[in-house]
């Protein structure tokens, strides 16, 4: 009988490949229908290993979450952008592969997201995500998030509106 290890971590160089497919999949899942196809094919393309591996050296923070030696999941974090919020941290992504979402894994990465910002001396924490991506509305309410603001954001040509959830 063999134990699955779950590990939540700070990303590593090495891990730059696995992140950057993780990214895709993940955003293919999240936000086809909802983002112009050539707006996501961009992004898509722009996020590959080399941005990857810069990011992980740079200075935002970057949790990875590894089941069984597989990079499942990552989150990236750090100052709150927004300076009409009062939250001093933000969570600028938390994406996992479809195959590893709704068993709690989500949940888990963002408790330790929110954890680590707590640790760096942020008091609040605050997500954006698109108004019409429902699982993440869902998830980010589910975990205690208000949502508190809207803005706007345009891809391609299409606007969408985008909610800020926030933590005290």
């Amino acid at each position: 009988m063999s134990a699955l290890t779950i590990d939540i971590r700070h990303a590593e160089p090495r891990d730059a490949e696995a992140i950057a497919g993780t990214h895709r999949v993940a955003w293919s899942h999240a936000y086809a229908g909802i983002l112009p196809y050539k707006a996501l094919r961009h992004m898509l393309e722009r996020r590959n290993v080399g941005w990857w591996r810069r990011a992980i050296r740079g200075s935002t923070s970057i949790l990875v979450l590894d089941v069984g030696g597989t990079i499942a999941g990552y989150a990236t974090l750090g100052l709150n952008r927004a300076r009409s919020l009062p939250q001093e941290g933000e969570i600028y992504e938390l994406y996992l592969k479809p195959e590893y979402q709704g068993v709690g894994l989500g949940k888990r990465l963002f408790a330790e997201a929110r954890q680590l910002l707590e640790s760096l001396g942020c008091k609040g924490a605050v997500v954006w995500c698109l108004e019409d991506n429902h699982a993440s509305v869902d998830f980010y309410r589910f975990q205690g998030g208000r949502d508190v603001a809207e803005g706007h954001e345009t891809f391609d040509g299409k606007t969408l509106k985008k909610l800020a959830f926030v933590w005290a």
